[in-house]
């Protein structure tokens, strides 16, 4: 999955950008305050997308 894409949904889904790390992007979810780390790869693989939506507690994105 492109990370663009990732990010779309997470802000989507009400989340939005706490901080830029050196090699990390850190998302929050006001909803439920729980916090997740984006990696800054232009790829992210499906298995880690999943772990990041589990984290947020937030659906899981369709297709790629």
């Amino acid at each position: 999955m492109k990370r663009n894409k990732l990010i779309k949904h997470l802000e989507k889904q009400g989340c939005f950008l706490l901080r830029e790390g050196n090699s990390h992007t850190l998302f929050f979810n006001p909803s439920n305050n729980k916090i997740s780390t984006v990696p800054r790869h232009r790829e992210i693989k499906r298995f880690t997308a999943l772990k990041i939506c589990k984290d947020l507690d937030i659906v899981i994105p369709e297709g790629n």
